[in-house]
């Protein structure tokens, strides 16, 4: 039975759930490349090292384990008019959070619309959350060559290209 090395595509179904027990995912399933890919939480991957078919486990995630911590100042407030004309509260767009370079954009979804200003959030709907992660490892195989060189899985619950 192979276990969960570097350079193994492990297929998990897990659920997902917030510190109230509220369900964010169920039943879901997820590919990733093991061995610091960036493909899953870093402390799930590093829990799942040496483990195989059939193992389960659940992990407590604190926000720095997962989508880190709320962070205010990436809550910007805009006038509309630097938005298309149709924007509506869900709506996302790319953007450099506040004093930054070109090299880290987010994604920033407008919260609320009022009084010609829009407020705009770059938080991950998760940020701050503390997250159960409980999984079970439907599979393990060897990465081929092209899926190491690209840094992911291919093919079911990887991409497809």
């Amino acid at each position: 039975m192979l276990l969960i090395t570097k350079d193994t595509v492990v297929t998990l179904n897990y659920d997902l759930t917030d510190s109230d027990g509220d369900s964010i995912e169920t039943n879901a399933t997820l590919a990733y490349l093991h061995g610091s890919y960036d493909g899953i939480f870093p402390k799930v991957e590093a829990e799942l090292t040496g483990k195989t078919v059939g193992s389960e486990l659940a992990i407590s995630l604190d926000p720095p384990d997962a989508f880190g911590d709320y962070d205010e100042n990436l809550i910007r407030i805009e006038p509309v008019s630097v938005f298309p004309p149709n924007l509506e509260v869900g709506m996302q767009f790319e953007g450099l959070p506040p004093g930054e370079d070109d090299d880290r954009w987010i994604v920033y979804t407008v919260t609320d619309i009022a009084d010609g200003q829009a407020v705009v959030d770059g938080n991950h709907p998760l940020a701050g959350e503390r997250l159960l992660f409980k999984c079970k490892v439907a599979e393990v195989r060897s990465a081929s060559p092209e899926e190491i060189s690209h840094g992911h899985p291919h093919g079911p619950h990887g991409a497809n290209h």
